[in-house]
């Protein structure tokens, strides 16, 4: 399957993210991570599904900026 250029016809993607940006936002997002971790700890059942959700999709965002910046530990973000 290739690269569907289409995708950018209309200039929606710059591609002028730096590498310490993406490791930047890397680490925001395990801190993110980290902190809904610690509050799923604690508080109503609610408020733990809430955290819990949030540290399961923040779980795909580390795995995908990691492939992105090359962790030979991540072979395909999507499995």
């Amino acid at each position: 399957m290739g690269i569907d250029r289409s995708l950018n016809d209309d200039q929606t993607f710059t591609y002028d993210k730096s590498w310490v940006q993406i490791e930047t936002m890397l680490n925001k997002a395990k801190e993110k991570q980290n902190t809904h971790y610690l509050m799923m700890q604690d508080g109503t059942k609610s408020e733990r599904i809430y955290h819990m959700r949030n540290y399961k999709a923040l779980e795909g965002v580390v795995k995908a900026l990691k492939w992105v910046l090359g962790d030979k530990t991540i072979p395909h973000p999507l499995e």
